[in-house]
């Protein structure tokens, strides 16, 4: 008798015609193709789109593909086989080459598009068309949707090639950025943040795409040479790439009357997030306002534990528009992202974000992109004024529940039972005026020292004596606090829990792209590794390597401290 393991390893999907069966797409079925769309998929060129939900576009794939790496736990959360990386189909699949798939895969992908807010403005100056029917996915292309185990997932390519959002850009991704998003959505994943997932990273032989970047060393805010990068393809992995920027984009042509079938645009749009992310959470029988107002609430309430979340492990946005943040609840679009280091409340790695989108700022960046989706449900309302009136009461309430929540996320680094005003408030005073570094400290905490000493490893900078005498007083306070608690070892199992040993150090990150250039991916793979466990303690060696303060000489450097994009 086959023992539970071997069982489920022959229930594995080992082959890319297994694989296939499991297509089954809903996007395609239930929304509309924008009606100016080619039949065959061979729309690549900038145009306007001005009605329908997605443009069906066929891939470019990139050539002499070449495998760098999977993630392993998402191929088994899915029933993947690992040899399926070794099926030439697979692979050419996803390195862009569709035309490989039979039915029921589409023989073509789809593209989507979504409006543009900046903090709560909304934009059309990036359109090259100066109306908003030109901005949306640019180089994202949607490949397969199916039902894994009885979960439905989607999977789209970052990377390939050009669709009629490019606004003349070659949709690529380079291969920096493409490894960026394939170990962040890892690292993610493990530190039990909602977001999307990585499946593969393909590399192309020969094709090289240039852009603009860092010389080694540059202290230029903005980058300063040309380079060449391998083009690369990246496949994310969610249950749905539905934006706000979507909706945003259909609301904003009700408000216009752009076409006589807009509004029930929107709504069709609306009733697919719906089935696609809430179908277990909203009751079907429940009339359409009914559904709209209960999206809301659960929408804010995923959304508010994103970011307190985000918070919780030093992760920045930095690019948070209403078109990256994910109708899901998830994280999405890994792009100028960082993760914070030494301490800084105004931490923020990417030279376009400004304070708007800085480390603390993400609360208040959340509320206004909550409200750009409020603001885009609320035309499917305007008939019934009681049920607008809670919408309105559901965006208010926001601040106040995301306070709420994030004092609860600093009670819980902590391992205080409740929040304490003061005694957080000179904890992040001191934090920054002694040049802390955000994970190594939270992490030493979690080990309930009881004076400076064991916490030294964690500063940049020597401290004097009243920093020391100041930092003395706090522990004591803090003591105090969690001694009422209980079991002083229970309490720092549970700080353990939430305050990771490993995180993102975007200098450790760049010897990994830049040897995978030479076609060595062993940090990859190492990264990896190390990230699959972020709450755990490693070897030594890994200690040594990865859990350790900034060096000095990447401070203030292009392309690690901050950064224009990634692309």
């Amino acid at each position: 008798m086959l023992r539970k393991s071997e069982s489920s390893k022959d229930k594995e999907t080992k082959n890319f015609s297994e694989f296939s069966q499991l297509a089954d797409l809903s996007l395609m079925n239930c929304l509309n193709a924008d009606p100016q769309s080619t039949n065959d998929g061979n729309d690549h060129k900038p145009r306007p789109v001005y009605s329908g939900h997605y443009v069906p576009v066929i891939p470019t794939p990139i050539p002499e593909p070449k495998y760098i790496a999977h993630s392993s736990k998402l191929f088994e959360e899915l029933g993947l086989s690992a040899d399926l990386t070794k099926d030439k189909k697979f692979c050419s699949f996803f390195s862009g080459d569709i035309k490989v798939a039979d039915s029921p895969i589409s023989p073509f992908g789809w593209a989507t598009g979504y409006a543009l807010s900046i903090y709560g403005t909304e934009y059309i100056q990036q359109c090259p068309f100066g109306t908003g029917d030109g901005y949306g996915d640019g180089r994202a292309i949607s490949v397969f949707e199916g039902l894994f185990n009885g979960k439905r997932m989607e999977m789209q390519l970052k990377g390939g090639g050009p669709t009629p959002y490019s606004r003349g850009a070659d949709g690529r991704a380079v291969l920096r950025s493409s490894v960026r998003e394939f170990l962040a959505q890892e690292l993610m994943y493990a530190l039990g943040i909602p977001t999307s997932r990585s499946l593969t990273l393909y590399v192309s032989g020969t094709e090289i795409v240039r852009r603009p970047w860092y010389t080694k060393g540059s202290k230029y805010f903005e980058p300063d040479i040309m380079v060449d990068n391998h083009a690369a393809i990246t496949t994310r992995v969610a249950p749905s790439f539905l934006r706000v920027g979507q909706l945003e984009l259909f609301a904003r042509r009700v408000r216009s009357n752009s076409h006589n079938n807009v509004l029930n645009e929107l709504k069709i749009i609306v009733q697919h997030l719906i089935d696609r992310n809430y179908k277990k959470d909203i009751d079907p029988s429940k009339s359409f306002n009914e559904k709209v107002i209960k999206l809301a609430y659960l929408y804010r309430k995923r959304f508010i534990s994103l970011v307190a979340n985000w918070m919780r492990v030093g992760y920045c946005q930095g690019n948070f528009n209403s078109d990256n943040c994910a109708a899901g609840g998830f994280t999405l679009d890994y792009g100028p992202f960082g993760f914070c280091e030494l301490f800084d409340p105004r931490f923020q790695p990417w030279t376009g974000g400004g304070e708007h989108f800085s480390f603390f700022n993400q609360p208040f960046a959340a509320e206004v992109n909550f409200k750009m989706f409020c603001k885009s449900l609320r035309p499917l309302l305007v008939k019934n004024k009681e049920d607008i009136e809670k919408l309105e009461q559901i965006k208010n309430d926001f601040s106040k529940l995301m306070e709420k929540e994030m004092q609860l996320m600093w009670t819980k680094k902590l391992g205080l039972e409740k929040y304490e005003e003061a005694l957080i408030n000179e904890l992040f005073n001191l934090m920054v005026t002694s040049k802390v570094d955000f994970t190594i400290f939270f992490r030493k905490l979690s080990h309930i020292p009881e004076n400076i000493s064991l916490l030294k490893d964690s500063f940049y900078l020597a401290l004097n004596e009243d920093l020391v005498k100041k930092w003395n007083i706090w522990l004591t306070k803090w003591h105090d606090c969690i001694k009422k608690n209980g079991d002083l070892k229970e309490i720092s199992k549970s700080m353990k829990q939430v305050n990771p040993k490993f995180t993102w150090r975007e200098w450790m990150i760049v010897p990994a792209y830049e040897e995978a250039e030479e076609g060595n991916y062993s940090i990859i793979k190492e990264l990896q590794t190390i990230f699959n466990n972020p709450y755990e303690e490693q070897s030594l060696e890994i200690e040594q390597t990865y859990d350790r303060l900034k060096p000095s000489q990447f401070f203030n450097n292009g392309g690690i401290s901050h950064y224009s994009c990634s692309s």
